[in-house]
């Protein structure tokens, strides 16, 4: 036999008279490319993220010292789960303001005193108050007494001036009586002492005559002096009655002023006692103790300073997750996202969410529309009440790694714009009908 039919290595190595196969394959990886283009996928945006509470009270909060003071006593330590209520740590009085035992009793007491002068001052108004009346009563009787001598004089007056009438009268008529006997005297028809006669009862008549009117003239001036009266009395009154006024709206003043600093001392009272109950610092919430910042006892804490952190135990977990600037006008509320929790094993293929294995289902809730000190903007993700429920072994502060879900697009799209840099396409969720859209619209005359 010939020497080339003899090796088989030959034969392997050389394959004249064999059919390649490699165009097929070729062919066959081609065409399966060509359909694995054509084929559906889910475009995502990815983000990091941390857990977190969709309410702020439950998330972890800080216990700070709302007064400063020492630290007496520890009642909890680090991992120690708590109730509402119960006490953390004990603290004492650093400041010589509130050092007295009995500043309490003692600031009630001059509270006390305070309310005191309050009510002898009101009893001081009230009297001052009767004064007023008093004087008021009085200076209508004085008014009243002297319009009453007022009209008397009036009337003694009006008699005087009927009597210098009639003296008037009489004293006219004496002087004719006079005359005409002076004119007989002188013609010689009648005696001297006619004469003499009738000049007597001349003079009484003039002499009556100016004592009617000297009486006139006094009892005028008597009036001008109960009119003079009568405005000194109203002067003097109001003098009187205005200086009471005075003291009353001084004792006024002084009640407002006295008030006013009881008002004070209450509300240092009221001070003085919620201080008290600050000394001791109390669990605002059901929790776990973690964190403490401060060693031991005999340590001094300022006001405000954070002392430990609380962890509350009921929590309705959420995730906060950051996107970059460009994906944001992609982020809309009640939009479905997948996460990978940290320490929970998973088979993701982010392009088929279904096809994935392990992860988990939320739907964001909230999204800020100002830009964090990342350079990122923080999107606020629930849990999906029709998904899978997240496992309860999550940790405030744990890792998670999102996968927001956007639109359907055949795999060459994606390929063709992430080599382009585009980003994914902007779509919104479509909404619900709600019942009364889905009625049929009513005919009318015209669609007839």
């Amino acid at each position: 036999m010939n020497s080339k039919h003899q090796l088989r290595s030959f034969d392997t190595i050389y394959r004249n008279d064999k059919i390649s196969t490699i165009k097929y394959w070729f062919f066959g990886t081609l065409g399966f490319l060509l359909i694995v283009l054509f084929l559906p996928w889910t475009q995502n945006i990815k983000a990091k993220g941390t857990i977190t509470s969709l309410q702020q009270e439950d998330r972890p909060q800080e216990i700070n010292s709302q007064i400063p003071g020492r630290i007496v006593k520890w009642w909890v330590k680090e991992g120690d789960v708590v109730r509402k209520g119960d006490t953390i740590l004990q603290l004492s009085e650093i400041k010589a303001d509130y050092l007295d035992p009995n500043l309490i009793n003692r600031t009630q007491r001059q509270l006390d005193a305070k309310k005191g002068t309050i009510v002898f001052y009101e009893g001081k108004v009230n009297q001052t108050a009767s004064q007023i009346d008093a004087l008021i009563q009085s200076k209508s009787l004085k008014i009243e007494q002297l319009k009453n001598k007022l009209k008397q004089y009036n009337n003694k007056l009006t008699g005087e001036r009927s009597e210098l009438t009639a003296a008037t009268n009489e004293y006219n008529l004496a002087k004719d009586q006079y005359e005409r006997q002076q004119k007989l005297f002188n013609e010689g028809l009648v005696s001297q002492t006619q004469l003499q006669q009738r000049s007597v009862a001349f003079q009484n008549a003039l002499a009556k005559k100016q004592i009617v009117e000297n009486k006139i003239e006094q009892t005028l001036q008597e009036l001008a002096n109960i009119k003079l009266d009568q405005q000194s009395t109203i002067q003097e009154y109001t003098e009187k009655i205005s200086k009471a006024e005075g003291e009353r709206l001084q004792s006024l003043s002084q009640i407002a002023i006295t008030e006013g600093e009881v008002a004070k001392l209450e509300n240092t009272v009221s001070n003085y006692s919620i201080r008290n109950g600050m000394y001791i610092v109390l669990a605002p919430q059901d929790g776990q103790i973690v964190q403490a910042k401060k060693a031991g006892v005999g340590e001094f804490v300022k006001e405000g300073e954070h002392i430990t952190t609380i962890v509350p135990t009921q929590n309705s977990f959420a995730v906060e997750m950051y996107v970059e600037p460009i994906d944001l006008p992609l982020i809309s509320i009640g939009q479905p996202v997948r996460f990978v929790f940290d320490g929970f094993p998973t088979i993701v293929f982010s392009g088929w969410p279904n096809a994935s294995y392990g992860t988990f289902g939320g739907k964001i809730v909230a999204f800020e529309n100002t830009i964090s000190s990342n350079g990122l903007f923080r999107v606020l993700v629930a849990e999906d009440s029709t998904d899978r429920k997240w496992p309860i072994q999550l940790k405030m502060g744990s890792g998670a790694q999102g996968i927001a879900l956007l639109k359907d697009v055949p795999i060459w799209y994606e390929l063709w714009r992430n080599i382009n840099g585009f980003p994914p396409d902007y779509y919104q969720l479509k909404q619900p009908k709600k019942p009364e859209d889905k009625q049929p619209k009513p005919t009318t005359n015209e669609d007839k």
